[in-house]
């Protein structure tokens, strides 16, 4: 496979398309939506430009395609950012043009269900950024985290390595977006704990290739932009993450054996396994409940890679999830994991 290349960068001034590829909650939640949209202008100094589907639920798989190409076809758009996630992105692949996308590439930032873009986009051989929709990041309660601040404007306008670091502090409860007084306190927050290390015997430096979990196993039922052929994927570094939907440590397991079955695991060097999400409005768990099924997701991913990657090197809670902060993961960029150093770089 050739390796993806880095599309140009905007800068300062310039307009930025805002998509909802995935889910237009902007439509029915618009507080989180409205303060992205004023950071996105007031800190990073670009002009926002929404599209048709960006605040319709409910659009169509053709609709939202649509939206995708006309941000990519106007010169006058020189970088992407999905509002949000959402659980059917999926459906949207059939109809989008790769000629049209590949021809004109823009950086791409999404998470969770965007994976299903960020991995079109790799296919194309387009670097994509992993990290920071509007609403969850740029629309955060309050004020912006200083982490996640400095890593997407990192990736929005610079070129080179950046040096991720364990967050001191983080978060995974969230406060009801429809009150307006969910944003004016800062939100709670914990010890962050730091990395923990497996096998850091080794320096492994490959290109990132991962993204959300469970919507890898979706494009893995579906048979939709994976590589039929497995080496596809050597020395790359496999980066995964959860949901806010708390897929047991059982699924978990499962999505990983059923990888590993069919070769793709033990081809990645290296994984970083971002903090796990463990708590939800649906699932308000405790500090002990979250603690434990953090822990067991973990024994559950180093279980899947004992049997079919035991010689793989796996970093835990890296700041790159549902939780917050989180930092910005070049899909198909440059990442160097130093295991004796215990350090993890990117190239944005």
């Amino acid at each position: 496979m050739t390796a993806p290349a880095y599309p140009p960068k905007p800068v300062p001034g310039d307009r930025m398309a805002i998509l909802s590829p995935g889910s237009g909650l902007p439509g029915i939640l618009p507080l989180p939506h409205e303060l992205g949209l004023r950071r996105l202008r007031e800190d990073f100094g670009l002009e926002p430009v929404e599209y048709p589907t960006t605040r319709t639920m409910g659009s169509t798989p053709r609709e939202r395609a649509a939206d995708i190409h006309a941000a990519f076809a106007d010169p006058t758009i020189k970088a992407v950012m999905a509002s949000i996630g959402g659980d059917d992105q999926i459906t949207v692949l059939p109809h989008l043009d790769r000629e049209l996308i590949r021809a004109h590439p823009k950086p791409f930032f999404g998470s969770s269900d965007n994976t299903n873009l960020l991995l079109f986009l790799h296919n194309l051989g387009i670097v994509g950024y992993h990290g920071a929709c509007l609403m969850t990041e740029l629309g955060r309660p309050y004020a912006l985290h200083p982490m996640t601040a400095d890593s997407v404007r990192a990736a929005l306008f610079t070129w080179g390595p950046y040096e991720l670091r364990p967050a001191e502090r983080y978060r995974d409860t969230d406060r009801d977006w429809a009150d307006p007084a969910t944003f004016d306190a800062e939100p709670d927050s914990q010890p962050g704990g730091g990395w923990i290390w497996h096998r850091p015997d080794r320096v492994v430096a490959g290109r990132a290739w991962g993204g959300n979990l469970e919507i890898l196993s979706w494009l893995l039922m579906a048979d939709r932009e994976i590589e039929r052929d497995p080496a596809a994927y050597d020395g790359g570094v496999l980066f995964l993450e959860t949901s806010e939907e708390l897929p047991s440590a059982t699924e978990v397991f499962r999505i990983l054996r059923n990888m590993g079955e069919r070769g793709l695991l033990e081809r990645f060097p290296a994984l970083l396994m971002a903090r796990a999400k463990a708590w939800s409005f649906q699932r308000p768990n405790d500090a002990d409940a979250k603690r434990r099924y953090a822990t067991e997701q973990r024994e559950a991913v180093l279980r899947a890679l004992k049997v079919y990657a035991p010689h793989t090197m796996a970093v835990f809670d890296v700041d790159f999830g549902h939780t917050d902060p989180q930092v910005v993961i070049p899909y198909g960029g440059e990442v160097r994991v130093d295991g004796p150093a215990r350090r993890i770089t990117v190239t944005y």
